[in-house]
């Protein structure tokens, strides 16, 4: 209920500058300002994340992995993109997500389907992270930033577990306010 509660209220609350965000976004690019992609969820149940668009349209790669993963000073990512990912401005739009029932403010961070199947295969217990919803932000994000790397997400899987059995309400307090931090410094931005 408390999601809920301040999802619907920041959706509100924020609305100019989502309106304005949407308006940078065309005026930059070409293309829809809304990103869609197929996340691995709650319980193993595939969903639709939204965020605001950061990268160009149309990808040089033919490998669906590949082009999931972004990489330090990826040449897809626009002018407006690149400040939208640093302050985190980006993950707006995944309140949608919250009131939707899909996602909360704070738990594991959802993957692209492809590669939360990769991390599964190489990974052993990948796919327990996957009892709680995942988060906007969690444990891992405000500890290590993104990560892509088989061995990177071994040890983001290692900050998702602690999260889950430590679960309580100070330590979701902690992460909200190590995030603040991290969308004032650009802390693992990609």
């Amino acid at each position: 209920a408390i999601d809920w509660m301040s999802a619907l209220f920041v959706l509100v609350i924020f609305s100019p500058l989502l309106v304005f965000v949407v308006i940078t976004i065309k005026i930059d690019s070409p293309g829809p300002a809304l990103f869609r992609q197929k996340r691995m969820g709650y319980r193993g149940n595939p969903y639709e994340v939204y965020k605001f668009r950061t990268m160009k349209l149309g990808s040089a790669s033919n490998d669906e992995k590949e082009e999931a993963i972004t990489k330090v000073g990826d040449a897809r990512i626009t002018r407006v993109g690149r400040f939208l990912r640093k302050s985190r401005i980006d993950e707006l739009p995944q309140a949608i997500n919250i009131l939707r029932g899909e996602m909360s403010w704070i738990g594991p961070r959802p993957e692209a389907l492809v590669l939360s199947n990769w991390y599964e295969a190489e990974l052993p217990f990948y796919r327990y992270r996957h009892i709680v919803r995942p988060g906007i932000t969690g444990w891992a994000q405000v500890n290590q930033g993104h990560v892509a790397a088989v061995s990177d997400v071994l040890e983001k899987l290692h900050y998702d577990f602690y999260y889950i059995k430590n679960f309580s309400p100070w330590l979701d307090v902690l992460i909200v306010f190590r995030t603040i931090r991290t969308m004032l410094t650009g802390f693992g931005a990609r």
